[in-house]
């Protein structure tokens, strides 16, 4: 169902709890990379421009044991002030919603920003608790979620805190994912190709299933096809392997068959005699069919990028989720360039679904040629997988 979006609601006048996703990468304090940030402006900005009073929450890391000092978003304060050009309050309260919160948002006039310390400081918030969810809700009068991110988590400050404000409406992120993901999954411009990649298949299993239902072909690269390529019966070496998956390979070629959906596997490898990420490891271009015994492959090789870019270059909607090898490596990245060079190089929609697809794409300066990068690695799989996602259920229908 739609959602309604900040563009849905009156905030002027009103406290507004915005959930963000500010999960950024840090070393020593710093912040390495502010995407995140960047892309939570343009809701924060709207409505600042509406004269909200825009509290913002966010987690970072995975803090064990309470609060740590590094894993403290005042970093996130200071850069979000740089940005919006006026000063972002930072209520450093270890109880999150404590003395210092209360008081910034008893102070706040319309337009201004206050942010949140870490909400996995509190325990209760990955555990979905009433009570904090309550405290969250207790500060604020409507609440925004921008954090496509951790939709698919039932948190305090995802989905609890919706129990108690109301209106309960989408940021311009989870807008954009819901409507871009929505369209390609529900009612896709065709031919719509799947690419999917990585290097466990348990973890797209329902993935593969609930896509058959949908595209009209699915590529599958990476060291996830060669259980297939075994399915088929080929000898793969000591190419990456799911035994327990062979026979579900078997049936999920049968039900692309059945539906009349291209399924298409690497019909060439990238081998080497030992994983490394030396990039100056010696390859050898094998028949996917016939991989020798002392090899292992960790990339398509050139017939397949073919292939595969023929098959996204004819597509009107491609979703991708998953690299074609290690591309962390460049001397086996080939493959993994070779399909994002075809997205940018098409005229298709074409949708990266987060994780290591979008940091190959952002990795080969690719980003801004594809119509939509997913902000959520493992939301977009689960959404891919046509789960519900409890951030998501818990916001205001159209």
């Amino acid at each position: 169902m739609a959602k309604k979006t900040i563009d849905d609601i009156q905030v002027s006048g009103k406290k507004v709890l915005v959930r963000c996703d500010f999960n950024v990468p840090m070393k020593d304090g710093k912040i390495t990379n502010d995407k995140r940030i960047v892309a939570a402006l343009p809701t924060i900005k709207k409505l600042i421009a509406d004269g909200g009073k825009v509290i913002l929450c966010s987690h970072l890391g995975k803090p064990k044991n309470g609060p740590e000092e590094k894993f403290s978003l005042a970093p996130v304060a200071e850069r979000l002030s740089e940005y919006l050009g006026k000063t972002v309050v930072f209520a450093n309260d270890d109880t999150v919603v404590g003395e210092n919160a209360k008081a910034a948002v008893a102070a706040m006039n319309d337009g201004d920003v206050v942010l949140l310390q870490n909400t996995r400081f509190r325990k209760e918030e990955t555990k979905n608790i009433e009570e904090f969810s309550k405290e969250l809700a207790s500060l604020a009068d409507c609440y925004v979620n921008d954090a496509f991110g951790s939709a698919h988590r039932a948190h305090c400050s995802t989905e609890g805190v919706t129990k108690f404000l109301s209106p309960n409406v989408a940021g311009y992120l989870i807008g954009k994912e819901l409507s871009v993901m929505g369209k390609a999954l529900d009612n896709a411009d065709r031919p719509f190709v799947a690419v999917l990649g990585g290097a466990k298949i348990e973890d797209k299993l329902n993935v593969i299933n609930n896509l058959l239902e949908k595209v009209d072909t699915l590529i599958i690269g990476g060291g996830m096809a060669f259980t297939f390529l075994k399915a088929k019966g080929y000898e793969i070496g000591k190419s990456l392997l799911d035994e327990s998956k062979i026979d579900y390979c078997k049936e999920m070629m049968a039900k692309a068959e059945a539906k009349g959906v291209k399924l298409l596997l690497p019909i060439d490898t990238v081998c080497i005699n030992e994983f490394t990420f030396d990039p100056s490891v010696e390859i050898e271009i094998c028949d996917s069919d016939k991989i020798p015994a002392d090899k292992e492959g960790c990339d398509i090789g050139p017939k397949s990028r073919e292939l595969f870019a023929e098959a996204v270059k004819a597509a009107k909607t491609v979703v991708w989720n998953g690299p074609m090898g290690v591309f962390e490596n460049p001397t086996l990245a080939a493959g993994t360039l070779a399909v994002a060079q075809a997205m940018a190089d098409s005229e298709a929609v074409t949708i990266i679904g987060g994780g290591d697809s979008a940091a190959a794409v952002e990795q080969m300066n690719l980003g801004e040629k594809m119509t939509h990068i997913s902000t959520g690695g493992g939301a977009s799989l689960e959404y891919l997988e046509g789960k519900v996602l409890p951030g998501v259920a818990a916001l205001d229908e159209i």
